[in-house]
């Protein structure tokens, strides 16, 4: 078997499972629990990657980390870039955009109201002021986009949908996802997907799926 993934539970790993098997590629999972207490990766991470963080992907002598850059790299190499938009095409900046934009952009707010929580009334102010304003502002401006629209870039499935599927989720655990009518839409659409289904059955449990 030819590619190896190191899967964290609950982690934009899936994502890249997923990609893999929109693909039609082989490859061998490699699961990693979080620590209970700090839902940190196990340090075992850091002997396949320094930062010791998830995805990590080997495939051919090389290890492949950021869940971006593997989608972004596999999508464009595999399977004649169905999953890609090729240079040139009209699309492709809005493809690069929606690539981008999920690390970019969207999970910033995301991640800060995560951070922010565990400060409990301590940082209410904070999370009201600025945190939920932000995301409001990213998830209206997505949900804008996908008005009359399935997919994010083309008018068909890309790496871009694959790549903007964990900020749905992140945003579906963190509460709230139900103001935004097209993005639980279009998350239902993606969650249909045969190879979705069988990227959850090869990673195991993925509460942020549900």
């Amino acid at each position: 078997m030819s590619i190896i993934v190191h899967h964290l539970e609950e982690s934009r790993s899936q994502r890249v499972l997923w990609l893999l098997e929109e693909l039609g590629l082989d490859y061998e999972v490699r699961r990693y629990a979080r620590n209970a207490q700090t839902r940190l990766a196990p340090p075992e991470l850091k002997e396949i990657h320094s930062l010791g963080k998830s995805p990590v992907l080997q495939h051919g002598g090389r290890v492949f980390a950021e869940s971006g850059a593997i989608i972004e790299y596999f999508a464009e190499s595999e399977a004649g870039g169905k999953l890609a938009v090729a240079p040139g095409d009209p699309a492709r900046a809005d493809y690069l955009y929606w690539l981008h934009f999920a690390e970019g952009s969207a999970m910033l707010s995301l991640l800060l109201k995560l951070y922010v929580s565990l400060l409990g009334e301590n940082g209410a102010p904070l999370m009201q002021m600025r945190v939920e304003p932000e995301i409001d502002n990213h998830f209206s401006f997505i949900n804008a986009h996908l008005e009359g629209r399935d997919y994010f870039a083309a008018d068909r499935f890309t790496a871009a949908d694959i790549q903007m599927s964990f900020v749905l989720d992140a945003g579906n655990n963190r509460g709230g996802l139900d103001r935004y009518p097209n993005l639980t839409r279009v998350r239902r659409l993606q969650q249909a997907r045969p190879a979705y289904q069988r990227a959850l059955e090869k990673g195991g449990p993925y509460k942020m799926g549900q």
